[in-house]
């Protein structure tokens, strides 16, 4: 089958052609179909993409920035798998002399099923979109001095080891709302609670000498509006969308991009030998996962309208 852009090409030149040709006959102006036009989206090219990150990084990029803190800290990358912006990822630096990036391949959100109906939670399509954010990720960090940690398995079972191996004083992340991730985020505290961290290795200072446990520190960060920004608790939120829009707009604002170091390093120096090194990024024939399927799918219907045949409810071809 062609290319998208290809027959997209196609139908505007139709478009034209058809309202030249109707235009000395009819007063009425011939327009594509809205979908047509809607697909008409300029596209940048890789040396183009790599030039609005760098400008983007170098605007939000700040020599003035200062570390506060010691000891070695873990940022959990869950959902938001970005530098830039990140403020779990800046409390971090700035709380630590050593980060730890970590980024842990759940199977219960990539092989698991919806508790109602049984439907995966990740197809192979949202699976080759988190690879590629993850790889992005990875270049990011190396850029700035850091690498990503990736491990296969459950958070709670991964980070108070690696918590423990490097000595980390605390592990930052974002929030989340939903009740299996916040099921999570208590499974890992628990855990980390049964972490024992000497206090001079885990950038803790004070006279006693006894051990402590990493801590579990939670960061906003999946709105535009701040959730501490808002004009009216969460509990009584809104329930129509135009009441909620006039608050805001009228008495929040949305906070400004976060800044960045130059540097987001160094990784902790020690430690990373004993849980196995970086890691890699998984592939969707390691998840067990392929787009084949949903390729011939497309194709399918792409061809049905050229030929004349039309898809039934039940996925067979009608003519």
């Amino acid at each position: 089958p062609r290319q998208p852009a290809a027959r997209l090409r196609a139908l505007l030149a139709m478009a034209e052609a058809a309202s030249t040709s109707t235009s000395s006959s009819t007063s009425i102006p011939f327009r594509p179909p809205r979908a047509v036009l809607a697909a008409a989206v300029p596209s940048l090219g890789p040396d183009e993409t790599a030039a609005a990150a760098y400008e983007a990084f170098r605007r939000h990029t700040s020599t003035g920035l200062r570390r506060g803190g010691g000891g070695v800290a873990v940022v959990w990358f869950r959902s938001d798998l970005r530098v830039l912006d990140n403020e779990a990822l800046a409390r971090a630096w700035a709380a630590s002399g050593a980060v730890l990036p970590v980024y842990c391949v759940d199977p219960r959100a990539l092989a698991g099923a919806t508790h109602r109906f049984g439907f995966p939670k990740t197809g192979a399509l949202r699976a080759q979109f988190l690879i590629e954010c993850l790889g992005d990720l990875k270049q990011n960090l190396q850029k700035r001095g850091l690498d990503l940690l990736v491990r296969h398995g459950k958070p709670e079972d991964i980070l108070p080891a690696i918590a423990k191996a490097v000595s980390a004083h605390t592990v930052y992340a974002h929030k989340e709302t939903c009740s299996e991730e916040l099921l999570v985020e208590r499974l890992v505290r628990r855990g980390l609670e049964q972490v024992a961290v000497p206090r001079g290795q885990g950038g803790a200072s004070g006279r006693s000498n006894k051990p402590l446990s990493p801590k579990l520190q939670l960061v906003w960060g999946a709105t535009m509006y701040h959730v501490d920004d808002l004009p009216f608790p969460v509990s009584n939120l809104p329930d129509v969308y135009t009441q909620f829009r006039k608050a805001v707009e009228s008495k929040s604002s949305v906070r400004s991009c976060g800044k960045l170091p130059p540097s987001l390093g160094p990784a902790p120096g020690s430690g990373l030998d004993e849980i196995g090194g970086w890691g890699s990024i998984p592939t969707l024939e390691s998840l067990g996962l392929s787009v084949t399927k949903r390729r011939e799918c497309v194709s399918l219907e792409e061809r049905a309208p050229l030929s004349g045949e039309f898809m039934s409810t039940s996925g067979r071809m009608i003519s």
